[in-house]
């Protein structure tokens, strides 16, 4: 079974209320809750020979929705601090980024863009693990959307319950927010992986 990682180390962050991340390590453990008794329900319908049923493959379903939404917030809140910094222009992240996007400033202009476009979901800086490129997406929803065979390294969440409780709709000064929260190191570390 999975346990809520505790994110209390990022109250006090700059740009984002105690309020704001009370609610959303709440809802991240709804997520770790609903994973959990997902694995249960699969056991419980396995166990009594109805792994052939609709009530199952609903469950199947509905599982990457409450995974993804547990591992996504892990992800985002891993990749914050509260002091946040600037991502070292010697290191191999920043010159992957340069290469493939002309620049820092280029990539993190596209992904603030990607950020704020209309809509809910997650703006993602995904690694394809196979041929090294980089790629600013939008995920639209937990489960929908994801590069196969690519690794997130910057996961940043534009459902409204990360920014509207402390921004309203103004989506862009969140996401200029969060930029000063960026743990870069972490994220470095996920594309040294």
């Amino acid at each position: 079974m999975y346990e809520p990682k505790n994110y209390d180390h990022l109250i006090g962050t700059p740009g984002f209320s105690e309020t704001l991340l009370k609610n959303h390590f709440a809802l991240y453990q709804g997520y770790v809750k609903n994973t959990n008794a997902l694995i249960e329900a699969f056991a419980d319908l396995e166990k009594s020979g109805k792994a052939a049923t609709p009530a199952y493959a609903e469950l199947k379903r509905r599982f990457p929705w409450e995974f993804n939404g547990m591992r996504l917030h892990e992800l985002y809140f891993g990749n914050m601090a509260a002091g946040g910094g600037a991502l070292d222009s010697a290191s191999g992240l920043y010159k992957k980024i340069a290469e493939v996007y002309g620049g820092y400033g280029a990539w993190e202009k596209n992904f603030k863009a990607v950020g704020g476009m209309r809509g809910i979901g997650w703006a993602i800086l995904y690694e394809d693990v196979l041929s090294g490129d980089l790629f600013n997406i939008w995920v639209n929803e937990h489960d929908f959307g994801h590069l196969s065979g690519a690794r997130p390294l910057l996961v940043l969440d534009i459902f409204e319950h990360a920014y509207v409780l402390d921004y309203g709709l103004k989506r862009a000064d969140y996401i200029e927010a969060f930029f000063k929260a960026i743990d870069w190191g972490a994220v470095e570390k996920r594309f040294a992986r």
